[in-house]
């Protein structure tokens, strides 16, 4: 283990460990990092994993983030001199796993880089010097000799268009960069403890892959037809060796449920551009909350045809604006518009770039078409924070839930059976959750809460899928469960009740204070109890919040609990 710290720099350390014959992992263990993109908060780090595969000629499969750069390269360097690589395999070029290519090929000129066709022009932006290369699709072999031959698997948008497995049947190990990864931090090479890392496994899914269910099915199909996966060498987190069957079978079932989906959302974005893809992602992770499916298309690889298809086919359709020079960027809004129809709904955000195509006559003509505006267009007009991904986030969840309403209001207006009537007759308490994470705040009215034991104290929320505060509640995050007084709560109720817009203060008006872990504690509730998320279920359209109690206070001893409610069960 090689290590790098100061007081000035969070902990970055390399592991090196022999994983398969002729096959060595190089893990950048970045320990303290909390934010992935900014808008995906992180409680135990992550890695980037880096693979040399020894035949008669050696392959190194993906490199670093460019922080590693010296510990990379010098560990690199220490295991294998870099004029005695051949080929260096790109899985995508996102900078956290090829960061450090142009390096390499300034150390060996006459490696060849081999990837998808996507992901050798998107490399071309990026070490802007000529190099060796060669184009592989879907099916292609790669011989290095000695057994070691390396079949290629086509897996675009997981989660970048140019991602590409590679499969060396002499050591079944399937490398697959995002997919089945993790923002996972320890010393274990791989997923000896599954119940250690499963939260974090599903959160990944949920903000990484989840907006792609249909390519992530379609990427599996193709690995299924490869023979047997011994090892799942991820880009992000523990290699998966120990459960690969039970961890793949969750992605597939995950995808199915998402694939399944009545209605779609057509989102267009350009990766690499600006801020295009993290926005984007956020939009998506947002609308996925409502159980309505995403496609994510990148404007400047996109099939003219598909995307034709893909309009025709969604109820919405989600822009986010590309460069005034991307040529192939405008030929594809081109095709989006000739295909767009009245009755969607239409949403367009900036893309952050500096040289954005400018929003108003575009959703001028989408409006003239007879599209309805999703949400108000988001407008950057500075480097993107944790609140600009928040309101992506919040507008994406607007429009799911544009989407779904009539089907929302149908099936309450349905229910007329005994058994919803005797169940909604369960009351409960009446509480505000408020939580803050840096930037950010949130709230919500809840009812579904109970204590859950004993030692140590914990109680569990259930908190719908779509709730904006949801992504405030992760395993790790810590928030106020305000306890409302009965008498005392019809003002709060209302307020917290009522829709905000997509990045609204929620606590405008309202008399707060901060608890000990830094979230607001309302100066009207009766009691508040200071809580930390231990662990997560997954109940249908709710997660149940598992969290433990470290502080707490009543302000009014002899007051009471409002309770709340209800004549039947399928609403709140």
């Amino acid at each position: 283990m090689v290590a790098l710290t100061d007081r000035d720099q969070k902990r970055l350390t390399i592991q090196t460990a022999d994983i398969a014959p002729d096959t060595t992992a190089i893990r950048s263990l970045d320990w303290d990092r909390d934010r992935f993109d900014i808008e995906f908060g992180l409680q135990n780090g992550t890695t980037y994993n880096s693979f040399i595969i020894r035949g008669e000629k050696t392959a190194l499969v993906d490199t670093s983030h460019e922080k590693f750069r010296k510990l990379y390269l010098d560990t690199l360097s220490g295991l294998i001199d870099p004029l005695d690589i051949d080929y260096i395999v790109i899985s995508h070029t996102e900078p956290d796993h090829s960061g450090l290519v142009k390096d390499i090929l300034q150390r060996n000129p006459e490696i060849t880089v081999v990837g998808s066709k996507v992901a050798l022009q998107f490399l071309d932006d990026m070490v802007h010097q000529p190099f060796k290369r060669q184009i592989v699709k879907n099916g292609d072999r790669l011989d290095l000799g000695n057994g070691h031959e390396l079949e290629f698997v086509s897996a675009p948008n997981l989660h970048w268009p140019d991602t590409m497995f590679s499969y060396d049947s002499k050591t079944q190990i399937l490398y697959t960069c995002d997919a089945f990864g993790l923002h996972y931090c320890d010393e274990y090479t791989f997923d000896e403890d599954l119940g250690a890392i499963e939260a974090d496994f599903r959160f990944y899914y949920d903000c990484l892959m989840a907006p792609n269910a249909r390519s992530v099915l379609s990427a599996m199909k193709r690995m299924d037809e490869l023979g047997t996966i011994s090892t799942v060498a991820t880009g992000h987190g523990p290699l998966l060796q120990h459960n690969v069957a039970e961890l793949t079978k969750r992605y597939r079932v995950w995808s199915q449920t998402k694939a399944k989906a009545e209605t779609t959302v057509a989102l267009f974005y350009i990766s690499d551009y600006g801020y295009s893809d993290r926005l984007s992602q956020s939009i998506a992770s947002g609308i996925n909350k409502t159980g309505v499916a995403v496609e994510m298309v990148d404007l400047r690889s996109a099939d003219l045809q598909e995307v034709q298809e893909l309009v025709s086919r969604s109820a919405a359709i989600v822009l986010g604006m590309p460069s005034s020079s991307a040529t192939n960027a405008r030929t594809v809004l081109s095709t989006v518009l000739a295909a767009a129809k009245g009755k969607q709904a239409i949403g367009l955000y900036e893309s952050g770039g500096g040289d954005d195509e400018p929003i108003d006559p575009l959703q001028s003509k989408f409006i003239d078409l007879g599209l309805t505006a999703a949400f108000t267009a988001i407008r950057i007009k500075e480097t993107p924070t944790e609140s600009t991904y928040k309101l992506c986030e919040e507008a994406g969840t607007d429009l799911g839930q544009w989407l779904t309403r009539d089907r929302s209001i149908k099936e309450i207006k349905a229910i007329d059976t005994n058994l919803e009537k005797a169940l909604g007759r369960i009351s409960s308490g009446l509480y505000i959750i408020t939580a803050q994470k840096g930037d950010l705040t949130s709230a919500m009215l809840a009812s579904w809460v109970t204590q859950a034991s004993f030692e140590p104290l914990g109680l569990t929320i259930a908190v719908a899928k779509d709730r904006a505060i949801e992504s405030l509640m992760q395993v790790g995050d810590r928030f106020v469960l305000n306890v409302l007084e009965e008498g005392n709560h019809l003002h709060l109720m209302k307020h917290f009740l009522k829709r905000f817009p997509p990045g609204a203060d929620r606590f405008a008006g309202i008399k707060t204070q901060s608890a000990e872990n830094g979230s607001p504690i309302l100066t009207d509730a009766l009691a508040y109890l200071e809580c930390e998320v231990t662990t997560r279920m997954e109940a249908s359209d709710h997660w149940i919040v598992y969290s433990t109690v470290q502080n707490g206070r009543v302000s009014k001893p002899d007051a009471l609990t409002a309770v709340h409610h209800r004549k039947v069960a399928n609403y709140y």
